[in-house]
């Protein structure tokens, strides 16, 4: 079956659902570029705007979620793996 357009982002979701990916590196490297982006747009807009507060305070918004995550992520890479992950990582 060829390939076409619409199925190119396919592999990327499929491996974004599965239970764990939140701690592999491709996907945390796209997360980050989506908040960098989007950081970057509000820099934008507030540059536009003449410094409209409201993208200021987006962006605070913006980075503390960043932030949150980065968070998140570090704690979840300090917890113990349990048996049951090993045998389905061997498993894969």
């Amino acid at each position: 079956m060829p390939s076409t357009e619409s199925d190119v982002g396919i592999p990327f979701f499929s491996f974004v659902l599965k239970p764990g990916s939140s701690l592999h590196p491709s996907f945390l490297l796209a997360v980050d570029c989506a908040f960098a982006l989007l950081f970057l747009v509000f820099a934008w807009s507030a540059y536009l705007t003449n410094g409209n507060i409201h993208f200021f305070i987006l962006m605070t918004i913006e980075i503390a979620l960043w932030a949150s995550m980065k968070w998140f992520v570090q704690e979840l890479r300090m917890l113990p793996v349990s048996s049951e992950e090993v045998a389905q990582r061997k498993d894969q």
